[in-house]
């Protein structure tokens, strides 16, 4: 198991960096298949196709024959206490083998127990038995799919009175026991920091950042007393800003506009990926960004709506 760890880390710290990349919403099929805009890569989320004939999985192969694609799953359920479900990883290693992922990524979470699955992305509890479970688990998924998996730290609304390391020290030492590699949703650790009252700087910071291969951007609802992830806006200032200091940190790595929910045209929505190359030098602004966290005006929708259909990845 040693020599595998070992060949996946190997394989991660020599994953390209595709660039600029756009989440494949079936709103931009037509689009994308008549104006073949510039876009350096998409990402697709694995459980939309893997049970799909038909045009949606037509589509996925033509443009995975002109863009580099990622998978990005939420069905994982990396952990759960339920046995690995392995007709779900044929499926994925299946997809995996029609479209040639550059990699495939799922969450640092739980989705279900008892064969149920709730759809929504549920946290974990962070202590030593949780990570020796996790380490197991993902070792035995990476070897079956033959390649690294990378893990995504997701939003979260609690901290657990059980939980015994910090989220950052959890994927490091996770990340150091199984080789895989790591997707920095940099909107979620502001969504987390708010929720959970910690600095999203020194979270950054404590990573390992040459395990990290992609970074998320996304829109967030501010609620006032919380934050909830919804992915249904444009990214605010602050998380550009911490997207700014994670690009320095990690040199540069792939990243992706996620937009789940009030899908803009096109157009308006790789307008807003591209307004990451603005935040692509200089570190202005990173060291207050935590103390202005709580200024963030607040929004007047109801978080209810989200909690089980928008807070996905």
């Amino acid at each position: 198991m040693d020599g595998n760890k070992d060949k996946y880390s190997d394989t991660v710290k020599n994953l390209p960096n595709p660039g600029l990349g756009l989440g494949l919403r079936s709103k931009h099929f037509n689009y994308i298949l008549e104006h073949n805009p510039a876009v350096d890569w998409f990402e697709v989320i694995s459980e939309n196709f893997m049970d799909s004939g038909g045009r949606p999985r037509h589509v996925l192969r033509q443009i995975a024959e002109k863009y580099p694609v990622v998978m990005h799953g939420v069905s994982l359920s990396i952990g759960s206490t339920d046995p690995l479900n392995w007709e779900y990883l044929t499926k994925l290693k299946n997809l995996a083998h029609e479209v040639k992922p550059i990699w495939i990524s799922d969450h640092l979470c739980w989705t279900g127990v008892n064969s149920l699955n709730t759809h929504d992305l549920l946290p974990v509890i962070l202590n030593e038995e949780s990570l020796k479970h996790i380490c197991n688990r993902i070792n035995q998924i990476q070897d079956f799919l033959e390649r690294p998996v990378v893990f995504e730290n997701p939003s979260t609304y609690l901290t657990f009175k059980q939980s015994t390391i910090a989220e950052w020290d959890f994927l490091r030492y996770m990340s150091e026991e199984t080789g895989c590699g790591l997707l920095l949703d940099v909107n979620n650790v502001y969504v987390s920091a708010f929720n959970n009252d910690f600095d999203p700087v020194h979270y950054i910071h404590q990573l390992p950042h040459d395990r990290i291969v992609q970074m998320h951007i996304a829109g967030h609802q501010h609620c006032g007393t919380h934050i909830i992830d919804t992915h249904d806006r444009n990214v605010v200032n602050d998380v550009w800003n911490l997207f700014n200091l994670a690009w320095q940190l990690t040199g540069g790595v792939a990243t992706l506009l996620e937009w789940d929910s009030n899908i803009p045209d096109f157009e308006a929505y790789h307008a807003e990926l591209l307004k990451a190359k603005q935040y692509m030098s200089g570190l202005a602004g990173i060291n207050d960004i935590a103390e202005k966290l709580p200024d963030e005006e607040a929004a007047v929708s109801n978080p209810v709506d989200f909690l089980v259909s928008d807070i996905l990845g």
